[in-house]
């Protein structure tokens, strides 16, 4: 299966269960205090007002809102238009738009900051460096990334319950992977953490880690 047809298996599930998402987890932020904290600290990183992009940002926009609030101008994108849709119903002072991560519309060095909670999970791990490349496109020299993944080596299409019935790709990485996508794309890794899942989570841990945009490229 091609990337395309992989990305219309998670546009497909998300159409049909945003709903449901967005009732489980509209919420879900006020119940992790760990991520709470990363992103005062993450926002603590940022030039105030700075223009975030929330990548893969889900029916809620609930992690970009809570940048919103402390004054960023944050702009959700997702591939979904079921998600994007309810986003905007549910936070009409905020920006959502259709859009494939892989590949934006932005024009270059547009951002100050990057969030990527669990969107990348949908996609195999050797087209996750088109990614990266993507967010460096993106963000400004010096500019920062926050990416957040569940723990593991699994990978492949699966049937899961919660989709309904759609299959979709899911991945796990381990820490060095991330840290490779990191560094291949040329962001220096400030932050890196690994928490266990609390008791009302899917029971797998959770890796967070904060990168910087190389002021010059690599050779």
């Amino acid at each position: 299966m091609n990337l395309e047809q992989i990305n219309e298996l998670t546009r497909i599930a998300y159409n049909k269960t945003a709903d449901k998402y967005h009732e489980h987890f509209k919420n879900e932020i006020a119940q992790k205090e760990y991520d709470r904290l990363l992103l005062d600290k993450f926002s603590a990183l940022l030039p105030p007002a700075s223009r975030i992009c929330d990548a893969g940002c889900g029916p809620s926009g609930h992690i970009g809102k809570y940048l919103a609030d402390k004054g960023h101008n944050v702009v959700g994108i997702d591939i979904s238009e079921r998600c994007v849709g309810i986003a905007t119903s549910y936070n009409p002072q905020m920006e959502f738009r259709v859009m494939d991560m892989m590949k934006t519309e932005f024009e270059a060095e547009s951002f100050d900051a990057i969030l990527s909670f669990y969107s990348i999970i949908y996609t195999p791990k050797h087209y996750v460096d088109k990614i990266f490349a993507e967010f460096n496109r993106l963000v400004k020299p010096g500019g920062k990334v926050l990416v957040v993944v569940k723990k593991g080596t699994n990978e492949g299409i699966v049937d899961n319950a919660w989709y309904e019935g759609n299959p979709v790709q899911f991945t796990h990485f381990m820490e060095h992977e991330i840290k490779d996508y990191f560094s291949n794309n040329d962001f220096d890794v400030d932050l890196f953490d690994v928490r266990e899942p609390y008791d009302f989570e899917f029971n797998v841990d959770r890796i967070y880690a904060i990168g910087t945009k190389k002021s010059i490229a690599s050779e």
